[in-house]
């Protein structure tokens, strides 16, 4: 009985090469079969992500949270002249700002999709509420982004 030295597939004795892999097969004892051999490197483990911060997690890019501001200011003072008529045109500003949200804290802030995700989904929420007090949020969340901003440039230029 022979077996494949590279799969461990067993090879008929009138055959000399392995059906599974294409290798020369080699004559061994019934008794001790060897262990296959991989063609492949097992792959390295991931390495672990390194902890968020406080002004990563919690922070905008100071971009969107002047555009966030902006826009829910504009947005807050026709929803006040106008009664509330234009609360439709506040939910679609909603949808449009989360959108831009989401892409630019991913390629400006470097957040991860998810976050990204989050902090979209609650700024566009928020911007569609016709009250004032969200922009309390905004101002805070731009001054964490702007730290962290200052605080990455500044690694990168030690480096």
């Amino acid at each position: 009985m022979s077996f494949c030295t590279q799969c461990g597939a067993r090879v008929q004795d009138a055959h000399l090469f392995c059906w599974n892999c294409g290798t020369r097969a080699e004559t061994v004892s019934p008794l001790v079969q060897p262990a296959p051999q991989s063609r492949y490197s097992p792959a390295p483990p991931p390495a672990p992500a390194p902890p968020k911060r406080f002004a990563q997690m919690f922070g905008l890019d100071p971009r969107v949270a002047f555009l966030t501001l902006i826009v829910d200011m504009m947005l807050n003072a026709g929803d006040l002249l106008s009664g509330g008529l234009l609360e439709p045109v506040s939910i679609a500003a909603g949808l449009v700002l989360g959108y831009i949200v989401y892409k630019a804290q991913i390629h400006w802030y470097g957040d991860d999709k998810e976050s990204a995700k989050i902090k979209a989904l609650i700024l566009g929420l928020l911007t569609a509420i016709p009250t004032p007090i969200p922009e309390i949020l905004y101002v805070p969340a731009g001054l964490l982004g702007l730290y962290h901003r200052f605080r990455f440039r500044t690694k990168e230029l030690h480096s």
